[in-house]
């Protein structure tokens, strides 16, 4: 008998982190959608829904009496109120955001610091979030802190193996955040986050194959999407793009001996050639946009070229149906983005490409916030009231 009870709550703990998971990716979503989706029976959903919004997971509303045909069905939308905080340690900044159920960010910050050790982001992220508590997220509830980390991060147990730019090395910042502010830690690779995100909420979502690549102050990170499913690698470590070796037709287009992607392809390079000392991915956007001179567009065409190669090996490889490009990669491809993407075909198989498609991150600056926050409402769409 008590084997049955224990088989009945795992079913309804399914079905619950089914409902709630439609809810949080999908959107606000009728019962009857709900009904027809999860395949169980409107009483079923009826219960599933009361049980989420009394643990104030979601919010029932009428429809729009304007379109109202026949019996209107309640649309349940995931609570505002129920956040994760997202956090991107990089080695000019460490940008923190509050993300919502639903995936709309509810607040963010960018705090500018050179190369933050672990104790800084915990302080930083730790101050931060508790103002927010007596603010913005007032009232709020916070289930969990995911942190984006440019770097290795080993997937059974969220340690930071390797994060170069940063000079962390086997460091742990999962336990250090949990104890600051009581509350479990997510961690994981930048770029792999990303993907996440952008399959999810962004440019992807329609995709099941999908490559991704992020351009950030520490280099190039990627993620790979197969069947619907991130690809983790045996460690967690795969989707290092930028330290794959590109192939530079032109001798006069490498910058290093035998350097590897990111080493060519930098955002670095892209600030020095447009005269910045400083400034985010929004700066260097409006720098270019406005015409940042002759060394700029020329630094912008060579990076353009050494990209849309390794692009294109990706395409032969994976044979994705999108590509999909963040950060500072987003605004090469967007100068030129119709001769960016015809330049990734060419160098492709013709058949691996015909149905390709390229898209820049349409979360913008907050993917990897988003991505982070995701990580984090793990724990809950599992187990919605647990």
């Amino acid at each position: 008998m008590k084997e049955r009870a224990t088989a009945v709550e795992e079913v309804r703990r399914t079905n619950l982190g089914d409902v709630l998971r439609l809810v949080h990716h999908s959107g606000p979503r009728s019962r009857s959608m709900l009904t027809a989706e999860t395949g169980l029976n409107r009483s079923t959903v009826a219960d599933l829904v009361i049980a989420l919004a009394e643990h104030g997971l979601v919010v029932e509303q009428q429809p729009d009496p304007s379109r109202r045909v026949g019996r209107p069905s309640p649309i349940v939308t995931g609570s505002e109120d129920v956040v994760a905080i997202g956090v991107n340690p990089e080695v000019d900044a460490i940008e923190i955001g509050a993300v919502s159920l639903g995936g709309s960010v509810r607040a963010r910050t960018r705090i500018e610091v050179v190369r933050p050790d672990v104790a800084e982001v915990v302080e930083i992220v730790t101050r931060i979030v508790r103002a927010w508590q007596d603010n913005e997220l007032a009232g709020s509830r916070i289930v969990g802190i995911g942190v984006a980390v440019p770097g290795l991060v080993r997937s059974s147990d969220g340690l930071i193996r390797l994060a170069p730019h940063l000079q962390w090395s086997d460091e742990d910042i999962a336990q250090p955040l949990a104890d600051a502010l009581a509350v479990p830690v997510a961690v994981g690779n930048d770029a792999s986050l990303g993907a996440r995100a952008e399959h999810l909420f962004g440019a992807a979502r329609e995709h099941s194959d999908i490559v991704y690549l992020n351009g950030g102050a520490s280099g190039i990170g990627g993620g790979v999407i197969l069947d619907g499913r991130l690809v983790r690698g045996a460690g967690g470590y795969a989707g290092e793009w930028g330290q794959t070796r590109p192939g530079i037709a032109h001798e006069a287009h490498r910058r290093t001996h035998d350097g590897v992607l990111e080493d060519e392809v930098g955002r670095a390079r892209l600030m020095s050639a447009a005269k910045l000392v400083s400034g985010d991915d929004a700066v260097l956007a409006a720098a270019l946009a406005n015409g940042a001179g002759p060394t700029a567009e020329d630094e912008v065409a060579r990076q353009q070229g050494v990209l849309a190669a390794t692009i294109s090996n990706a395409v032969n490889v994976l044979n994705p149906s999108m590509i999909v490009l963040g950060g500072f990669l987003a605004i090469l491809r967007d100068r030129n983005a119709d001769a960016f993407d015809a330049d990734v075909r060419e160098r492709s198989l013709a058949v691996a490409s015909e149905d390709l498609q390229i898209a820049s991150a349409a979360l913008g600056q907050d993917r990897l916030l988003i991505g982070a926050a995701e990580a984090a409402f793990s724990r809950l769409l599992a187990d919605p009231l647990g």
